[in-house]
């Protein structure tokens, strides 16, 4: 028997782990205008039951054994959300986020009305552009102006301006 394939309605969210939740909550809130939608925890599995085949919560539900974390979701554009996670625990965290060559690895990109402005604007708050912005007139893709840059936590944005 065959399950039907499922109708895949539009996005919700993406998601970034960060260093420090509150840091990020007000870079995306204050700086690019995202608005505070919820916060939860901190959950830690040390405190929840384990789960009947044995795990505990948040290996079964984060595929993180052992973790302490804090989520926060915030309206980023008017058809995307952007949850942010903060991981206390386990102790072996790595601090830096991956490349973007790296497995694993995603940014998220934007779409914005003037990029030469967006990129001044984001420096000004402490975010590192890259080199651009890249124009693409002809070819497959749209003509458009892309720019990618480094939020403060050093996480990969890409800033597209649609020509």
């Amino acid at each position: 028997m065959s399950t039907k394939q499922p109708v895949f309605k539009r996005a919700d969210h993406v998601s970034l782990t960060v260093a420090d939740l509150e840091e990020a909550i007000t870079f995306y809130t204050d700086v690019m205008g995202a608005s505070l939608q919820y916060r939860m925890g901190p959950f830690d599995a040390a405190e929840i039951p384990l789960m009947e085949d044995g795990r505990d919560w948040t290996e079964a539900h984060v595929n993180v054994k052992g973790a302490r974390l804090e989520i926060a979701t915030l309206q980023l554009t008017d058809n995307l959300n952007l949850e942010l996670f903060q991981y206390h625990k386990p102790e072996d965290v790595r601090l830096t986020p991956p490349r973007n060559c790296d497995i694993g690895s995603r940014h998220v990109c934007l779409e914005v009305d003037d990029i030469q402005n967006a990129i001044a604007y984001l420096v000004e708050h402490g975010c590192q552009a890259m080199s651009g912005p890249v124009t693409m007139e002809e070819g497959p893709c749209p003509a458009s102006k892309i720019w990618y840059i480094l939020d403060p936590f050093g996480h990969q944005l890409e800033l597209v301006e649609y020509l």
